[in-house]
Order: C-alpha cells, then structure tokens, then sequence
C-alpha cells in the first residue's frame, strides 16, 4: 500500500533507467538536480537515494568497499631512494614573496640531502635541484615524487621570468 505522498511507479522506473543509461556515476544530488534541470522531473536528493538504494545502483558510504592500501617501507641504505617534493609557501613571511622550498630526502635515513627555495616548482628548478644533487652526492638507485606534483608541466610564469617562451622559439 502506497502512502499519499509516493510518487507514482512508472516515475520511478523512468528515473532508474534514467540513472542507468546517463548518470550512473553521479551521486543522489547531482542526479536529482540533472533531473529537474533536463528533464522536468522534480525529486529531493533524498527520494533519489532510496531509489537508488532500492535498486542496488547507490551504496551508503559505510557500505561501500574501503580501499585498502598497502604501507610502502623505508628502504635499507643511503642513496637506495630519494624523495623529492616542493612547497610553496610564505617562506619567509611578509620578509619576501611567496617561494616554492624543492626538498631532496634519503628515504632510508630521512636526511635532506639538497634544499633549494625557487620562484616556482617547474622542471627546470626540477632538473636544476637534480644536477646539484649527483654533483654532491652521486647517483641514486631511484627517486620518487607524489603523484600530485605540479612540476610534470613547467610553470609559465617561471619560466617567462627566466626568458622561455612556451611556443617553440625559445
């Protein structure tokens, strides 16, 4: 028995099959907003989620599988790995502009092996902070850096105040 407020069954499955072939990816909001918006079918977020968990189409957070990640070990010797990062940051406070610190670190010992404050976290400083490092120390078996760095493209900014020019000429 349906109570007076349900909506009729020919529009929940009309939103299902809605879900399925276009939003299966979107969560409850943004599917009752994309509803309203391209299709006139006016829904709170909350109706969509019970439908959704109904049809075994949504998961709760706490029902969805956690991704288990394995724990990365130090490594036994000096120069075995060295990570590297930048940040940039107020460096030195109102005392200079903001500056981006490029941090070399043994990642069996935690030592910094080479500190360089640069305008930006470019390539360029990159390869720069690098040729000083194997100058100083050597080669190391590998490096390793985060996946979220922005150094993968080089800052044109930077770049432009050091003279290169991002179309092929310079």
């Amino acid at each position: 028995m349906r109570g007076n407020r349900a909506y009729p069954e020919a529009v929940k499955s009309t939103v299902i099959a809605l879900v399925q072939q276009r939003y299966h990816d979107f969560g409850p909001t943004l599917i009752a907003e994309k509803l309203a918006e391209k299709h006139d079918i006016h829904l709170s977020y909350e109706t969509v989620r019970q439908w959704l968990r109904e049809a075994g189409i949504w998961k709760d957070r706490r029902q969805r599988r956690k991704r288990v990640h394995q724990p990365r070990y130090r490594r036994e010797s000096l120069g075995e790995l060295i990570q590297i990062d930048g940040s940039h940051h107020r460096w030195f406070e109102d005392r200079g502009p903001k500056c981006t610190l490029l941090v070399y670190i043994d990642d069996a010992t935690g030592r910094l092996m080479e500190l360089r404050f640069t305008d930006t976290e470019s390539t360029f400083d990159y390869f720069h902070s690098t040729r000083r490092y194997l100058d100083q120390h050597g080669k190391p078996v590998a490096f390793y850096s985060d996946k979220h760095q922005d150094a993968a493209g080089s800052s044109r900014e930077g770049d432009a105040a050091r003279g290169h020019r991002h179309d092929g000429t310079g």
